[in-house]
């Protein structure tokens, strides 16, 4: 009689114990199983999610009618200009510097560029070339005004040419017109070669401006 009340001493906690840990036990598999649905519907990582960029450049397609891509620029291209024989293409950029590609093998995997600063602080919209391809005139907006430079002997180094032509120095301004629509911005501008008529050959650049007028220079 003792041995049966001793066991029914013990078999009330053991059972509670028993009870206990089934029921942990079911929370645990409850919390294991939300933490793993948690962790299938979690975005990818940044690392994960960014593909490898130059693969994803290799893999892009391009329209059939793309033939290059002209790197070097370090700001926003504002405007550009073709040579009249088409050999070199010239941008002015946000960043103050006119560049002049040699282009005449446009399928290259590389381009000479002539790099030209313009005067601090002014800020190129528009570029046209001049006396054939040898000139570029470029309009700039600075703190004062709008004013156009001329450049001249702008033609990039050709692309098979010596190397130690890249190392001349950048053109020097040959005239400026400053002030020419006051305080207002040139939006685009052209240039020609006066030989109609009594036209003695000079260069005649003509701007227009955010105003309604158009100036001939």
């Amino acid at each position: 009689m003792a041995a049966v009340q001793v066991a029914s001493g013990l078999s009330v906690p053991l059972l509670s114990a028993l009870l206990g840990g089934a029921v942990a036990l079911v929370f645990l598999a409850g919390c294991l199983r939300r933490k793993r649905a948690d962790i299938a519907h979690l975005p990818p990582s940044a690392a994960a999610a960014a593909p490898d960029l130059p693969k994803q450049e290799a893999g892009k397609k391009h329209h059939h009618l793309d033939v290059n891509t002209l790197r070097g620029h370090t700001d926003c291209v504002t405007a550009l200009d073709f040579s009249s024989d088409a050999c070199n293409l010239a941008t002015v950029c946000a960043d103050g510097v006119v560049r002049v590609f040699r282009i005449d093998d446009a399928s290259s995997k590389s381009f000479k560029i002539l790099k030209i600063n313009l005067p601090a602080g002014a800020h190129p919209t528009a570029i046209a070339y001049s006396e054939g391809s040898s000139s570029v005139v470029v309009a700039a907006q600075a703190l004062l005004g709008s004013s156009l430079y001329m450049y001249a002997d702008v033609g990039a180094p050709p692309t098979g040419g010596n190397k130690q032509q890249g190392k001349l120095s950048p053109p020097e301004i040959k005239w400026d017109h400053k002030k020419i629509h006051g305080k207002e911005s040139v939006l685009n501008l052209a240039a020609a070669r006066a030989t109609h008529g009594t036209g003695d050959g000079s260069t005649i650049v003509i701007s227009c401006s955010e105003g309604m007028g158009c100036v001939l220079s």
